[in-house]
């Protein structure tokens, strides 16, 4: 987590300075006033540049310590911000070091966590004020980012974190059972071994885990989405595919078996298309990361098709879509045999759970 510390006063910049060291590296940026009480390796900016220096560092840090009045924060920030989603963590912090307030991206952006450590640091009190960790409850949003799953829609957190606080009844659907172990019996939830059942109950939100796709029309209200990334893509294709092409095959496919591109974890293929302009394209626009495997490597995995003369002549591979994707996945289940057109071949499988893909 890369932090910055942002102090405007001859406190704010000793106090800077022993956050500098507790949290491990952290950038201090200080006013050229008080440069002296920063310590070594201090950034100094001049006292009107102080807007300047917090545009730059906004989508340049994972975390912001301001050491100075919450109002000057917020009246700063405000035309910087966009998403609870790509938001920096923001904690404020008085000059006597008293209070640090999680003031911007508790959760997903780890502002609470953030305001625990500088609490710990400088022996102030952590002030934290959402809702469910007031309550001693967890939460939704905490829930994806501890597993690393996929929030499908941002908006539908809000919602259900409000159920939980009201104590209403909450379907769940997770066949990793990571739900139940997280929440460990606190909150209404009830648990169902599939989404039909879900649906049939009376609850008033669900929450589904899942790498399914799901049509609108069949969604209930209060439904939120989460995505485990646990499917993998194997795909080969001839020399200059486009990225749109590649795209729009991949997506039909994972339309028509129902699964959601929000649940792939990589992108295997052979090491001869490491620099395959349309490939590498495809992958960035999904921020999907890509592995790459030897001809040999891919001839010793055994697959339900029959080997590919086409690919055996341009690489030395009797395939590459299908045992890509089981490699990647580490031996899981092959989901969609292989299937192409002119110019793509595509493989999909399942991430046993419990393996290390990475």
């Amino acid at each position: 987590m890369r932090t910055a510390v942002i102090a405007i006063t001859r406190n704010g910049a000793l106090l800077g300075q022993r956050l500098r060291d507790g949290l491990g590296g952290a950038e201090i940026h200080v006013s050229r006033r008080y440069g002296g009480q920063a310590g070594p390796g201090a950034r100094l900016f001049e006292p009107d540049g102080l807007k300047g220096v917090v545009a730059s560092l906004w989508n340049e840090c994972d975390g912001l310590v301001f050491i100075m009045a919450a109002g000057i924060v917020v009246r700063m920030i405000a035309p910087l911000l966009e998403s609870k989603e790509t938001d920096p963590a923001v904690v404020v912090m008085d000059d006597a070091g008293r209070f640090a307030v999680s003031l911007l991206s508790g959760h997903l952006g780890g502002a609470n966590e953030l305001a625990e450590r500088c609490a710990f640091i400088s022996g102030a009190r952590a002030v934290v004020t959402t809702a469910t960790d007031a309550n001693d409850l967890p939460s939704f949003d905490m829930l994806a980012k501890e597993q690393g799953w996929v929030i499908e829609d941002i908006s539908r957190v809000k919602a259900l974190n409000r159920l939980l606080l009201d104590g209403e009844e909450i379907a769940v659907v997770d066949p990793g059972g990571r739900t139940r172990s997280w929440f460990h019996g606190r909150a209404r939830l009830t648990f169902h071994d599939t989404i039909a059942s879900a649906l049939e109950s009376r609850a008033q939100g669900y929450l589904f885990v899942t790498n399914r796709h799901l049509p609108p029309q069949t969604r209930p209200d209060n439904l939120l989405i989460l995505r485990p990334r646990n499917l993998v893509l194997g795909i080969g294709c001839n020399r200059g595919t486009t990225a749109d092409e590649i795209d729009g095959f991949v997506s039909a496919h994972l339309r028509r078996i129902l699964l959601s591109i929000k649940s792939v974890a990589l992108i295997a293929t052979a090491a001869a298309k490491r620099d395959e302009a349309g490939l590498l394209a495809f992958a960035e626009h999904h921020a999907i990361p890509l592995v790459f495997y030897e001809s040999e490597e891919l001839n010793r995995v055994s697959v339900p098709s029959p080997p590919s003369a086409h690919a055996l002549a341009a690489i030395g591979a009797a395939g590459v879509a299908e045992p890509a994707a089981i490699l990647a996945s580490n031996n899981g289940t092959l989901l969609l045999k292989k299937v192409k057109s002119e110019n793509v071949t595509l493989a999909v499988a399942e991430i046993k759970e419990g393996s290390n893909h990475a």
